[in-house]
């Protein structure tokens, strides 16, 4: 995939929390860009006419006080239901792909930008791990997560293995990943890991 004028892609894989998007922040500071999944998905809900398709096919239990999508509400439903989950994923998934495409066009014509990351929970499943010259897995603990999920109000280890039944084993992410980053210990230790990581893939491509 790499030709002239293209830009490395990095794909972060992972478990729920992680710390997928903390790596991430991490290459942004060396001189990446950020291709954010979540955040495009959230704001293409806002659009009123994904909305109402979503509303259309959920109902309106989903909605807040303000009549926007509750996404905590939504994702309860979802994840409730394979078929749910897989019908909102047509609605969503075309726009997103589509957006991370224009974002990365937009960044190959950018010269300060040194690599382009893809931080998309679903990498593997939508078929774009081909789209990456490397693939990080980012390792932590399920206590771990379960933990961090906890403190950030997110939700509890049950749910963590609910949600991680619709995507890809994590074994299988780890096979086939380029690279590992150990996210049990400090803080430290996962920043000079993307340092390392960085310069493998900004100078030897």
């Amino acid at each position: 995939m790499d030709t002239s004028g293209q830009k490395p892609v990095i794909g972060i894989l992972g478990g729920i929390c992680s710390g997928k998007s903390t790596v991430a922040g991490e290459f942004a500071k060396l001189g990446c860009k950020v291709i954010d999944a979540d955040k495009i998905a959230h704001e293409l809900v806002q659009k009123e006419a994904v909305r109402e398709k979503i509303v259309g096919l959920f109902g309106r239990a989903i909605l807040d006080s303000a009549g926007q999508i509750d996404h905590r509400k939504l994702a309860d439903v979802v994840f409730a239901d394979a078929e749910k989950l897989l019908s909102l994923n047509k609605i969503t998934h075309p726009f997103v792909l589509e957006r991370a495409e224009e974002l990365i066009r937009q960044y190959n014509q950018q010269s300060q930008v040194k690599a382009i990351v893809l931080d998309m929970p679903l990498l593997v499943e939508v078929g774009w791990a081909e789209r990456c010259d490397k693939l990080v897995f980012v390792d932590c603990r399920q206590e771990l997560r379960a933990d961090r999920a906890k403190k950030m109000g997110i939700f509890d280890e049950n749910q963590i293995k609910i949600r991680e039944n619709f995507q890809i084993s994590l074994d299988k992410k780890v096979d086939i990943a380029d690279n590992a980053i150990n996210n049990n210990s400090e803080f430290s230790a996962l920043v000079s890991q993307v340092v390392s990581i960085f310069s493998n893939v900004v100078n030897n491509g």
